[in-house]
Order: C-alpha cells, then sequence, then structure tokens
C-alpha cells in the first residue's frame, strides 16, 4: 500500500467525499461512506461490501496498517492534513477515517429468505425512518444473532453514513433487503414456515411467555404509531410489560429485549 498524498480539497480523485453532508442529503448514486476505524475494518473485512477508496487525516494511517493489510493491494488510500481534509467534508473531520463502499445490485427480499438455514430468525422493519434508530437496531441483531433484516419501502437506508456509523458497522455485516408489499411479504414468509410476532406496547401476550420457534420473524415498527393496525390484526402480537403509566421503550431499546428473549446466542 502506498498512500497518495492529496493537498488540495477540489483534487478530482477524492471527489466523491467532498461535501459529505450535503452528498447524505442528495445521494451517491450506488455509493456509501463509512466512518471511523471500526466499520472500516468492517467494510474492508468483505463481509457484504467492498471498498472503492480511503480517505485518512495523515496521523492515524500508522494505526490502520493493520486494517489496511486486509485491503486489495490496489485500492486507493488517500492521505491529507486535517484542514485539507476538513475542506473536503465540509466540517471538521475529528474521527479522520472515511472509506467509499459500493452498494451493488440490491437482493430483493423474498431471495434472501431463499438464502436462510433451516433454523433462522429474521427483524421485519415497517416504517423505521430515524437514522439513530436503524443502525441501532442493525448493532442489535448482530449483537444477538439475527440472520437477516427485512425492510419494507418507507424505512431509511440502512448505509445511510450515521445508520452505519451507529450500527458500529454491523449494517455492513447483517444480510437485508426490501420488500414492496407488507402484505404479500407477511404470507411469503408463512409459506417459508416463520412464526411471525409483532411487537406493540398493546400486545396480547408478554414477550417473556413466548417462545422461540425454528423459523421466527419478529416484526417491529415506526416511533410514536407503531405497526399498523391491519398488521396487528394479522400477527400474533406482544408486549414488553413496563412500569403502570409509562407509554413505551425506545423501539432500538424494544428490538434489544426481544432480540436478546429469542436470541439462540
Amino acid at each position: 500500500m502506498d498512500p497518495i498524498r492529496i493537498d488540495d480539497p477540489r483534487d478530482p480523485r477524492i471527489a466523491a467525499y467532498l461535501d459529505i453532508r450535503e452528498r447524505d442529503l442528495a445521494g451517491r448514486q450506488g455509493r456509501f461512506v463509512a466512518e471511523g476505524k471500526v466499520v472500516l475494518d468492517m467494510l474492508l473485512s468483505g463481509h457484504r461490501f467492498s471498498a472503492e477508496s480511503v480517505l485518512v487525516l495523515e496521523n492515524r494511517l500508522a494505526g490502520l496498517e493493520d486494517i489496511l493489510r486486509k485491503a486489495p493491494a490496489d485500492l486507493p488510500v488517500y492521505v491529507a492534513a486535517s484542514e485539507v481534509m476538513d475542506g473536503i467534508a465540509g466540517f471538521h473531520m475529528h474521527r479522520g477515517i472515511l472509506a467509499i463502499g459500493r452498494k451493488g445490485t440490491p437482493m430483493a427480499a423474498e431471495a434472501l429468505l431463499d438464502t436462510l438455514p433451516a433454523r433462522a430468525l429474521v427483524v421485519v422493519l415497517v416504517g423505521i425512518a430515524n437514522h439513530d434508530n436503524m443502525g441501532s437496531i442493525f448493532r442489535n441483531a448482530a449483537a444477538f444473532g439475527a440472520d437477516a433484516v427485512l425492510l419494507d419501502e418507507t424505512c431509511c437506508d440502512p448505509l445511510y453514513r450515521k445508520a452505519i456509523r451507529v450500527s458500529v458497522g454491523a449494517a455492513l455485516k447483517i444480510p437485508f433487503a426490501s420488500f414492496a408489499d407488507t402484505d404479500v411479504f407477511t404470507a411469503t414468509l408463512g409459506r417459508q414456515g416463520f412464526e411471525q410476532f409483532a411487537l406493540s406496547p398493546r400486545g396480547q401476550t408478554d414477550i417473556r411467555e413466548a417462545k422461540r420457534t425454528q423459523r421466527l420473524a419478529l416484526y417491529l415498527g415506526t416511533e410514536g404509531e407503531g405497526l399498523p393496525e391491519n398488521l396487528l390484526s394479522r400477527l400474533h402480537t406482544l408486549r414488553i410489560s413496563m412500569s403502570e403509566g409509562f407509554d413505551s421503550l425506545n423501539v432500538a431499546a424494544a428490538s434489544a429485549i426481544a432480540l436478546h428473549h429469542f436470541s439462540s446466542c
């Protein structure tokens, strides 16, 4: 690996890194930004995605030698001083470690189901629009051994920069895919032998009474509104019992409790 020095924030070789926050909103046409040492390690470990390039603060390079050894020999590694990197990003980059990854061709949710083992735990997300929650759910899914995360089309992108960072790289590791029609997908899960539990503060069964089945799908909905009523009416609903008079847990915290309960770890 021969680092490539960048002295001009407008160097065309690092154009993909320019104005990161604005690009977060506008999209990156099949690319994503990975930020931080742990996330870079996950990306270069080759779980699901490939890196296009790396951009590092000059004083962070030495501490990344072991991680960068995992990269292909021809992967461009750009190095910049702090003021140059801040000029590239458009804000102060105190972490100083970035990479551009390629999303590749997305897999359909039905196709992802076909790759799962006979005993499987999947998380189904409906309407999760907050990137912090999305990242936390992926982190919990990785921690408790979920086999996949399936998302409806109203969910935010797990490969949004903040979601990846909050997931501590789990969004680069856990297989995920999107589906268009929740009713159709619920039927597909049923045909594939999945018991389907929907988490709701008004759930009919305390989660402590629910048993893990060979194939289990755990549904989580957005903050506030939760899962749609028409979905809750068709699925077995579970609640996490809490102190009287308190509304509900954050969806990310609820996912951790539920995944721990059903985990094989």
